[in-house]
């Protein structure tokens, strides 16, 4: 990817899907390796993943029938993403075994160890014909990451807290009944872009110009607002601690699966969409890295992918793959062109290039 351009740096919206391809068990887990016969199953892989209602969705949909199928024992390391990074880099560079097989991961994460050269080549994977566009990583030469699907950082909310009607603005959140009753990632993760528009800047001026989104930040955290991570986001409106939060779909969902009332809108100013991925650190034995292919191979099939995202309620890469019914027309599961019109999404170059200032920033704002 070094080197390359990216035709735009901001995408407001991407057609994904494709005529639907028909494919069958039999083709679920076979990838075409050297190997005269199966290889050796080891004892166990081990995948990478989010705690909660994450991991049980994974596990459901993924891990639990590859296991069946396969007879290797699938392990869960709910070791945070972030954390497990600088582990696999120093394992790569070192020679030695990584910790994981396989790392399910924010494609932004994800690009940093394509760009560093710690990944696999996944362009063998026998079903990532059926795929749509969404499961290509954009900019990147081959498939060092496979993208599983997309989602959106949407403002979830109490509808009692918000009695004449969903919130319309990002800027609603700055009603002084919301102090300390908000709620955001802890890196801000999501709300940059969206905070650009808000605080009157241009997504085309992103990363050039962005003190509109810092300004409007710094707004923000005169409501003193809870910052955290995916499970904290469910606990919180569980327990009636805040109002409004700028989250994953998936958590608010959680929350209202668990008899929370709540609901969720993407404001005028757009809400950020991205994806994750899966993807498989250099240095296994052979052996291990055919069965993390199977495994990443089996994640791609329409039978995985039904159960695996109707439990996080995102849309994948497979066509087919029918909406949870609770989701259906719904702004945070776009499945067309037209759905995109309020989506931003910002190349994984730009965001590789400068999230970790992002980041900072945000931080150094809020702590300020």
């Amino acid at each position: 990817m070094k080197g390359q351009k990216f035709d735009s740096t901001v995408v407001l919206r991407r057609t994904f899907l494709k005529g639907a391809a028909a494919f069958g068990g039999a083709a679920a887990l076979r990838v075409p390796h050297a190997f005269a016969q199966e290889p050796a199953k080891p004892a166990e892989i081990i995948v990478r993943a989010w705690g909660g209602s994450w991991v049980d969705s994974l596990k459901a949909g993924v891990s639990d029938p590859f296991t069946a199928k396969t007879g290797v024992a699938v392990r869960h390391d709910l070791t945070e993403d972030n954390e497990i990074q600088p582990k696999v880099w120093a394992a790569v560079a070192q020679g030695r075994v990584p910790p994981i097989h396989i790392n399910w991961d924010t494609t932004t994460n994800a690009t940093k160890s394509a760009l560093r050269g710690v990944t696999e080549d996944l362009s063998d994977l026998a079903n990532l014909k059926n795929t749509t566009d969404l499961a290509k990583p954009v900019g990147l030469d081959g498939y060092p990451i496979v993208n599983t699907y997309g989602y959106v950082y949407v403002l979830a909310f109490r509808p009692e807290a918000f009695p004449d009607g969903p919130p319309k603005s990002w800027k609603d959140l700055l009603d002084p009944k919301f102090k300390g009753r908000i709620a955001f990632y802890n890196d801000g993760i999501g709300f940059h872009f969206p905070a650009q528009v808000a605080g009157g800047g241009k997504l085309e001026d992103i990363p050039g110009n962005m003190q509109p989104a810092w300004d409007f930040i710094a707004k923000m955290k005169e409501q003193q607002p809870l910052l955290g991570e995916d499970p904290d986001f469910t606990a919180w409106f569980q327990r009636g601690e805040i109002d409004a939060a700028c989250t994953i779909s998936t958590n608010a969902r959680e929350a209202k699966k668990n008899g929370v009332n709540i609901d969720w809108v993407v404001p005028a100013e757009g809400a950020k969409f991205d994806t994750d991925g899966l993807w498989i650190p250099k240095g296994l034995p052979e052996n291990e890295l055919y069965w993390a292919k199977e495994y990443i191979n089996f994640a791609l099939t329409k039978e995985a992918q039904q159960v695996w995202l109707d439990g996080l309620g995102l849309p994948g890469v497979v066509p087919g793959v029918n909406p949870p019914a609770d989701l259906a027309d719904d702004p945070s599961y776009p499945t067309s062109e037209e759905d995109f019109k309020n989506l931003i999404r910002i190349s994984s170059k730009v965001q590789v290039e400068n999230e970790s200032e992002w980041f900072s920033k945000f931080k150094s704002i809020m702590q300020g």
